[in-house]
């Protein structure tokens, strides 16, 4: 199988690169940065890796790598919750998702032969947030930022079915993995300071970077998956349930709550991504007959906390 993935040196990128490559699968990284690209995946590693380097927000000859590929995972986009809303970061969130989902689309138009498949991002974001409420695909889109950035990323993967090609959109919770969010928690614990991010209420709709990695593999070979799914685990949680579950494991404390203004002041609207929640459940997911490997977010941090 020969597949295309942006986002390829990203935290969930990587370990997907990783995992195509060591099952013997032709990958082509595309990357803003071919010196970067170049650097996460060296040949001699990764000798199944072709790096180039693109334009994501421009048509261009970058377009044509896509010819030849069996599939294409589209895993790109600005970070969410790094810095601000101003409305000039708004508009980078947004054309990060949009407009470079739409070249990815271009490109598998103008593809000769065309990939079957295109496994594309979108977040749990697209439900908006709530203490109460439970969401499954079924469920609506919210009205807030992050759910019209989530919609208009979908309508734009959408209309690669124009091509004939299969679409799954993966709807992502906070990945967990030695990295990403786990790795801005675990300093304050280590040093006896840790606890939960505001009030410890809000849900947590989570999943093992591995189950998530698997999930795409799934995506990309299993020709009756198709249409949207939460690439979530079955089982989401409080955000104190996951703190003090990280404090159990690495036997320190979980007593000393971020307050919400310390978050506000340093990240503005962007805090809502931590301060507010959404329970999420796979429902499609599950009924497609994928198993998770770490259903249960003990057993997903303990793997995780063991390599530390």
């Amino acid at each position: 199988m020969k597949v295309a993935v942006t986002g390829a040196t990203g935290f969930v990128g990587t370990r997907l690169v990783e995992r195509l490559n060591a099952e013997g699968h032709t990958v082509v990284v595309l990357t803003r940065s071919l010196e970067r690209g170049k650097q996460v995946f060296p040949t001699a590693t990764f000798p199944n890796v072709e790096v180039f380097a693109y334009a994501p927000l421009e048509s261009g000859d970058w377009q044509a790598v896509i010819s030849g590929c069996d599939g294409v995972v589209n895993l790109a986009g600005e970070p969410i919750a790094e810095g601000r809303w101003t409305p000039q970061r708004k508009q980078i969130i947004l054309d990060s998702r949009k407009v470079g989902t739409e070249k990815i689309v271009e490109a598998i138009a103008r593809a000769n032969p065309k990939p079957s498949v295109l496994v594309n991002s979108s977040a749990v974001g697209y439900y908006g947030t709530s203490e109460t409420a439970t969401f499954d695909e079924s469920s609506p889109a919210a009205d807030d930022f992050l759910a019209q950035v989530c919609q208009a990323w979908e309508a734009s993967a959408s209309k690669v079915k124009e091509s004939g090609t299969r679409l799954v959109i993966l709807r992502t919770g906070i990945v967990l993995g030695m990295g990403g969010a786990i790795a801005k928690m675990l300093p304050p614990f280590q040093l006896f300071a840790g606890g939960p991010l505001g009030s410890g209420r809000q849900w947590v709709s989570w999943i093992h970077r591995e189950d998530l990695v698997n999930l795409i593999l799934s995506a990309l070979t299993q020709p009756n998956m198709e249409g949207t799914f939460n690439a979530t685990a079955p089982n989401p949680v409080h955000m104190s349930e996951l703190c003090n579950t990280l404090g159990e494991v690495l036997n320190r404390p979980s007593w000393l709550p971020v307050p919400d203004f310390a978050l506000e002041a340093l990240l503005g609207d962007a805090a809502i991504v931590v301060l507010e929640g959404q329970k999420v459940l796979p429902k499609q997911t599950q009924s497609s007959g994928f198993k998770y490997q770490y259903p249960l977010v003990k057993q997903a941090i303990q793997e995780i906390v063991q390599k530390v």
